[in-house]
């Protein structure tokens, strides 16, 4: 992700604050997408259009595309596949990321 300014950084520390609860915000912004991915997830409505509105679609279809298994329920995978216009219909979602393990 691209140099983020004052607000975008100060807004991604609060949302990290607020969803990936786990972690401390200093440390969870060191993986921003996993942020933003969390609050497509579960997040508040306001939530959802702030980001939105600072990152822009093209990030966040940058999110889904690149997500790693357990980032997505299936409801929010199909609606923001449907809202940023990645599918027209069911057949365009690709399925949710799933855990591989090598088997040697």
């Amino acid at each position: 992700m691209d140099k983020m300014d004052d607000r975008t950084n100060s807004e991604l520390e609060r949302l990290a604050g607020k969803y990936i609860w786990w972690k401390a915000p200093a440390e969870a912004v060191k993986t921003p997408e996993r942020v933003l991915a969390q609050v497509m997830d579960i997040g508040v409505w306001q939530d959802m259009f702030l980001i939105r509105d600072l990152f822009g679609e093209e990030i966040l279809r940058a999110v889904l595309r690149n997500a790693e298994a357990g980032w997505f329920r299936g409801r929010s995978w199909h609606y923001w596949h449907y809202v940023l216009g990645l599918a027209k219909d069911s057949s365009d979602i690709p399925p949710l990321p799933t855990r591989r393990f090598d088997a040697r």
